[in-house]
């Protein structure tokens, strides 16, 4: 079920799934998406193009009523903030990323993980903001993951904003341990990726 488009009072993304034939919640059905907006002022023009004064509001309806057999925007991507090991694994973000560009990719990285010995000392701010726009983690699983201090940290960032944690094994052969309070270890192949952030 795809999230709510609504934004909180607190500035973060609606967690509640959207209603069959609108992109939000129950709470915030009277909110208007730019897709619904789009599509009943298109079908207005083009119904007051046809019957000048009653296609107008004929056409408006048309138009929503169209949008809605069609349904919400489902071309939306899935924002991922990527969490790695970035001492050994930095491999798999790169791999992420090229997936993240394919056609049919049902995501796009907003951000991924910072070298926590970075010299750059906001970097647990900067990676915060990232989550907080991100409407999933994924947590890239390697050997050594499980005990990477910043994938310990996004985790626990991502928990503290309500984003959803997902992990994924990395590579094809090893035995790898899950991350503490990163949910299921799921294998790493495309059908996976796709159910997961559909």
């Amino acid at each position: 079920m795809k999230r709510c488009k609504a934004t909180t009072k607190a500035g973060r993304r609606c967690l509640n799934g959207q209603r069959p034939g609108t992109d939000f919640c129950a709470a915030h059905a009277t909110e208007i998406s730019s897709g619904e907006l789009l599509a009943t002022a298109a079908g207005a023009l083009i119904g007051h193009a046809l019957v000048p004064g009653l296609g107008l509001v004929l056409g408006g309806l048309a138009g929503h009523s169209f949008r809605n057999v069609m349904g919400p925007d489902d071309m939306t991507k899935k924002r991922v903030f990527i969490s790695f090991d970035f001492d050994n694994d930095r491999v798999l973000r790169d791999f992420m990323l090229g997936q993240a560009k394919l056609p049919d990719s049902p995501f796009e990285v907003i951000d991924h993980s910072l070298k926590e010995a970075a010299p750059e000392r906001n970097w647990e701010a900067k990676a915060r903001a990232a989550i907080a726009r991100s409407d999933v983690v994924i947590v890239m699983v390697g050997n050594a993951t499980h005990r990477a201090s910043g994938v310990l940290k996004e985790i626990a960032m991502a928990r503290a904003a309500g984003v959803q944690v997902v992990q994924v094994i990395g590579y094809k052969d090893g035995d790898y341990t899950p991350v503490p309070n990163a949910g299921r270890l799921y294998a790493w192949n495309w059908p996976n990726l796709k159910k997961l952030l559909s």
